[in-house]
């Protein structure tokens, strides 16, 4: 990877818990967002996670893509079951534009996974797919919660968390939480690449609703 692109996941991974420093980074990184990620740092996260999410879906179901970015989820979902319906959310405008150019999405709204997702109604999704939002320092367990709420009975939740942050992030402990409270069951865990090219591997989650 050159080094400008280190530079740029290093930042990222950098920003924490400000939203505002949060939303600013990734307006600025939009425009060559898909090429620094797909050519540059060699990102698999679109792809393992809609391939998982689909094993689990039917062909026609409502999904949202959280936190969809520029819409590099969705266009791996369709390439797999065309005829899903899928709603994206995103903390950053103009990474909502850059989804909707893509065509894969039947609407897309800004929303902040650090907080209550007030505009969503309770059991309204048959999936869920949240990629690259989860990690150490950033949105954290929490956000998990509202997901399983607007989530319907049996519906999968597929997430990705970078390996280091699994676990000293608190995700595990969360999702045995979750099975706990009879809330959500495990259905897998998988070490899986995210960026190949560096060598960097996120843990796949998925989850169904109880």
């Amino acid at each position: 990877m050159i080094e400008t692109e280190y530079v740029i996941l290093k930042e990222a991974y950098s920003l924490g818990t400000d939203v505002q420093a949060i939303k600013d980074f990734y307006t600025e990184w939009a425009d060559t967002y898909d090429t620094d990620l797909l050519l540059a740092i060699g990102y698999a996260g679109a792809e393992i996670a809609a391939e998982a999410l689909c094993k689990h879906v039917s062909d026609t179901a409502l999904i949202l893509d959280a936190g969809c970015g520029t819409g590099l989820v969705g266009i791996e979902l369709i390439k797999r079951k065309f005829d899903l319906t899928i709603d994206g959310i995103d903390l950053t405008p103009v990474m909502l534009e850059h989804s909707r150019k893509k065509g894969a999405y039947r609407k897309l709204n800004e929303a902040d996974l650090f907080e209550p997702l007030r505009e969503h109604e309770d059991d309204v999704y048959e999936g869920i797919v949240c990629v690259g939002v989860f990690s150490k320092g950033h949105v954290g367990p929490h956000g998990l919660d509202e997901l399983v709420r607007i989530a319907k009975p049996g519906a999968p939740i597929v997430l990705t968390v970078l390996e280091d942050a699994f676990e000293d992030g608190g995700f595990k402990e969360k999702i045995e939480q979750l099975e706990a409270e009879g809330l959500a069951k495990l259905l897998d865990v998988t070490l899986s690449p995210y960026y190949p090219k560096q060598e960097i591997s996120c843990q796949l989650v998925v989850l169904e609703v109880a």
